[in-house]
């Protein structure tokens, strides 16, 4: 009788979970997205927001949380209710390079969220201004290392992942080029249009509209190996061996978040990655459809974390 009423209780316990998962969602959810408008992985988040939204039946709402690079966005997630209805698009920049920068952080990257999955890699592109006598990788350093003090770096701020790809390089190719950092990777990117700046190694998907327009010069890539994102461009590291510096962008919700919500939001996602037409979409913007378990997803975090605080030692960045 004992063990009757055991599995009675055991399978009473269980079925609330389960009912949340079949349930799940029954409102709106919403995004945060710890970036400006308009900036890389904020377009890419909303792509997922829209067909993630679609899958589950319900509308993911995006709501932007600029600022403190990224620290405000990831408080409000940790501070958000753990049931499912606040979710958060993730990147480098707020998981992996701040950390580096500050440290009274108000959140912890590894203990205070619950991962789901990556959905994205954003390949860095190396560009130049049109008017700069570059047509490959080895000849701008080349370039950089005969005018070094007479040219300009660009980048979307101190410690952004424009900055210090861009200190890596000077790093590992002993060009030099003085570093000119701006309030966001638009005006970044602008300045190299209008040659204030004549190079920078910036998110692809930042870059992806002015490159067709031909306001920009890419001369490489930070992926590992050539991809067909960008036919006919080698990588930096055909150049500069060992260099392979591109950003993420994943899924995350606030620690606690029960188990069978996780589980439906990642299957989901998943599923929705796989499609041809959210590849297209993704790939239009210049990036790369990657997924992974929230193992995987936890694991690059805490390499990332560790890669990043050499950029950061290089670029001899205050640390608060």
């Amino acid at each position: 009788m004992y063990r009757l009423v055991a599995l009675f209780m055991s399978l009473l316990a269980a079925y609330p979970q389960a009912a949340l998962s079949q349930d799940y969602p029954r409102r709106p959810i919403k995004m945060i997205m710890p970036n400006a408008p308009g900036a890389s992985v904020d377009v890419i988040g909303r792509i997922v927001a829209l067909k993630l939204g679609e899958a589950l039946g319900e509308q993911i709402v995006v709501e932007n949380r600029a600022g403190a690079g990224g620290a405000i966005g990831m408080e409000g997630l940790k501070n958000a209710a753990p049931d499912g209805y606040t979710v958060l698009g993730a990147s480098t920049a707020a998981m992996a390079i701040i950390p580096n920068l500050r440290k009274n952080l108000p959140y912890d990257p590894l203990k205070d969220f619950a991962y789901v999955s990556l959905y994205a890699i954003t390949p860095n592109a190396l560009v130049v201004n049109p008017n700069v006598p570059a047509a490959s990788t080895r000849e701008l350093i080349a370039y950089l290392k005969a005018r070094g003090p007479q040219t300009n770096m660009a980048s979307a701020g101190p410690g952004s992942q424009s900055h210090l790809a861009g200190v890596l390089f000077m790093q590992m190719t002993g060009a030099q080029s003085v570093h000119v950092p701006y309030k966001g990777g638009g005006p970044s990117v602008a300045s190299i249009m209008a040659n204030e700046s004549q190079w920078s190694i910036t998110p692809a998907p930042a870059v992806v509209a002015f490159l067709k327009q031909n306001r920009l010069r890419m001369l490489a890539h930070s992926l590992p190996e050539r991809s067909p994102l960008f036919p006919g461009v080698p990588t930096i590291g055909e150049a500069v061996p060992g260099y392979t510096y591109s950003g993420w962008t994943g899924l995350m919700l606030p620690r606690g978040t029960p188990q069978p919500v996780i589980e439906k939001l990642r299957g989901t996602l998943l599923k929705v990655a796989a499609t041809p037409e959210f590849r297209a979409m993704i790939s239009n913007q210049g990036a790369v459809v990657q997924t992974s378990t929230p193992e995987e997803f936890a694991k690059l975090v805490a390499t990332e974390i560790e890669a990043m605080g050499k950029a950061v030692r290089a670029a001899n960045l205050t640390i608060e």
